[in-house]
């Protein structure tokens, strides 16, 4: 069995673009190896896990809920919104499962992330 020090004299014999090619392969085999740790080290600690939070749970306060039967109704949701004028600005997105799209006529404004 070779030592790492026959092998690398062995590859400084060898012409530049197998020198190369071993650089570039050590570099990679050792950035994989780092990276296969830290993506180890991460999943093992939850660090990527998602924890059921909502925005009005991390800043104390309860969100606002739109009443029953104003899915058409806009006015309802907006009805429904405390009338505090000293109270944080806030927000919540709710999915839902049937979504209605903007009408045709109405301008849409895009916000790009």
């Amino acid at each position: 069995m070779r030592t790492l020090a026959d092998h690398i004299e062995r590859i400084k014999g060898k012409p530049h673009h197998v020198r190369r090619r071993a650089a570039f392969g050590a570099a990679a085999l050792g950035t994989a190896l780092v990276a296969f740790a830290w993506l180890a080290a991460s999943f093992s600690t939850g660090a990527f896990a998602l924890h059921a939070t909502s925005f009005a749970e991390s800043t104390g306060q309860e969100g606002a809920r739109a009443p029953a039967g104003a899915a058409e109704n806009l006015a309802g949701a907006a009805a429904a919104l405390p009338s505090d004028a000293r109270a944080p600005a806030r927000i919540e997105i709710i999915d839902a499962a049937t979504s209605s799209g903007p009408a045709a006529s109405a301008p849409q404004t895009v916000i790009p992330f």
